[in-house]
């Protein structure tokens, strides 16, 4: 495609660089910005930079964060002896929007994939494991761990592996529940979920 400048050629090329955004969808977010307020384009662009240059990462959790440790990590009514393993931020932010968790997290950055070379020592385990002997014997002793990693393989292999690790310290180690979706049919669900969907079955009240 000819772009009647380079300027916007440019801004286009940019765009189309982020997921799920091709050339079309990036050639109407370009001339939308043109045709928007200069003070509202402007003020887009340096929330961006602000994003990029000063977001740091919770010096506890791993979490994204403004300062050394994230509002999570500070708030005073979280259950610090409850402690979430997630493979990155979108699955914090995934399980806080359905406000039925409480308790506090530790982001790994990723999970096992020895097909990517991703192994344990990638990862934020040692300071994960660090984090759970520093607690020991104080008032905010981790007592439960969540692993609240997808069911692929790669996370299964991840879970099993931070199983090992942590096993030493005696904490309750659970897993998020796996089964059919609400509004799910049953003849379309695959055979390992349903299959974990019976062996997981709970009481019906």
């Amino acid at each position: 495609m000819n772009y009647p400048s380079k300027l916007i050629e440019n801004a286009i090329e940019e765009i189309a660089k982020l997921p799920g955004i091709g050339k079309k969808s990036a050639l109407r977010m370009a001339l939308h910005l043109l045709k928007r307020d200069e003070k509202h384009t402007l003020q887009l662009a340096e929330a961006i930079v602000a994003m990029r240059t000063q977001i740091r990462y919770c010096q506890q959790c791993h979490n994204i964060s403004d300062s050394d440790l994230c509002a999570i990590c500070t708030n005073t009514k979280r259950e610090k002896s409850l402690l979430c393993i997630v493979e990155d931020t979108r699955d914090v932010l995934a399980i806080e929007n359905t406000s039925q968790y409480r308790g506090l997290y530790h982001v790994l950055g990723g999970i096992i994939s020895p097909l990517e070379g991703i192994g344990p020592a990638d990862l934020k385990i040692e300071s994960l494991i660090q984090r759970i002997t520093l607690a020991q014997n104080t008032d905010e002793a981790i007592r439960e761990v969540i692993l609240g990693l997808s069911p692929t393989m790669e996370g299964d292999t991840t879970a099993f592996y931070l199983t090992k690790r942590l096993k030493p310290f005696g904490v309750k180690i659970t897993t998020i529940a796996r089964g059919i979706p609400i509004g799910g049919d049953l003849e379309y669900a695959d055979e390992i979920t349903l299959g974990r969907s019976i062996v997981s079955r709970i009481a019906y009240e």
